[in-house]
């Protein structure tokens, strides 16, 4: 079966400026959803988001893993993470999207929430290791979250339900513009795995 055989043709921007937000809704089937979220949880090397905010640092509750074609750094949150090689589900998974976004990628970022109380505070993702402007490609998988958008200036916010299975590409100049976020709930207690397929700029790689 094919893992993007309900894709939409013609996936919507979110956004009506700066930036693009491309939603493509749900792109892999249930079947495969299941086996990509059981492999990851079991395969991948989940350790506990670190943060370090006004000099003190913070464990965060979700955990993360940091992948890339290279041990590529990649600092955020004042914490620098070394990349570990791909897994065959991540390279599948890579493989598949770039074809469809029509981008490439070269690291991923992937998130692991617990349930529904764990979330993600406002925040872009513009980290000097990051190439500007370049495309981030968000796998979902597991439980479905609320994910907004909103503009540094006009403070207008826009939202969605990220769906298991759904593809949402961010490129152009939408982490100079906007901020995201995924706000904490008390409607789910399942688990989400969220991948955020990236392009760290090599030339900047010390």
């Amino acid at each position: 079966m094919d893992l993007f055989d309900n894709i939409i043709l013609h996936p919507v921007n979110l956004l009506s400026q700066d930036g693009e937000a491309n939603y493509y809704g749900v792109v892999i089937a249930y079947e495969q959803t299941e086996f990509f979220f059981s492999a990851l949880f079991d395969s991948i090397k989940w350790k506990q988001d670190e943060v370090v905010i006004a000099g003190q640092r913070i464990v965060a509750r979700r955990k993360v893993a940091w992948y890339g074609d290279k041990p590529f750094k990649y600092t955020y949150s004042n914490t620098t993470k070394t990349a570990l090689p791909w897994t065959a589900e991540l390279l599948q998974l890579k493989k598949v999207i770039e074809k469809k976004s029509g981008e490439t990628y070269n690291s991923c970022l992937l998130n692991l929430y617990h349930n529904g109380r764990e979330g993600m505070a406002w925040h872009s993702d513009n980290e000097k290791d990051l190439k500007k402007n370049a495309a981030i490609a968000s796998i979902s998988l597991g439980a479905e979250r609320k994910f907004s958008f909103k503009h540094k200036k006009t403070k207008k916010t826009v939202s969605l339900t990220l769906q298991n299975g759904s593809l949402l590409v961010m490129k152009g100049e939408i982490q100079t513009y906007w901020q995201h976020s995924l706000p904490p709930t008390q409607k789910t207690d399942k688990p989400r795995i969220n991948l955020t397929f990236r392009s760290i700029n090599d030339d900047a790689q010390s």
